[in-house]
């Protein structure tokens, strides 16, 4: 059974930074691609960044130039470094991990791509 546990939300001002982690256990973390997403208050959950097997990545468009995805294989672990935050950017943050083995990803990437969820962390940027 996956686990995916993240860590790293909290309060910022508007131009801070964070970096978001998702320790994840239960399967072999290489072979699967990751993703970030997040839901705010009475918006539909949406893909921030995800990130394949392979280290390819795909952003949401509002996010590019200021968000970064990595994964540390050898450590199961799945990064988001969040810099010069907007309000706009205040959401629950939840990691996911693909269903399907060496998926790619890209502007066609969806939520139902994704089996593993993690309880999700809360990103709140203050103006």
């Amino acid at each position: 059974q996956v686990q995916l546990v993240e860590s790293g939300g909290g309060l910022v001002q508007t131009g801070g930074s964070l970096r978001l982690s998702c320790a994840a256990s239960g399967r072999t973390f290489s072979n699967y691609a990751m993703g970030w997403f997040r839901q705010a208050p009475g918006k539909q959950r949406e893909l921030v960044a995800a990130i394949t097997s392979g280290g390819w990545t795909h952003y949401t468009d509002s996010v590019k130039g200021r968000f970064t995805i990595s994964r540390d294989n050898a450590k199961n672990t799945v990064y988001l470094q969040m810099n010069s935050l907007k309000p706009e950017d205040t959401a629950v943050y939840y990691c996911a991990q693909d269903r399907q083995i060496w998926r790619l990803v890209g502007a066609g990437t969806k939520s139902s791509d994704f089996g593993s969820w993690g309880q999700g962390t809360q990103v709140t940027v203050s103006s």
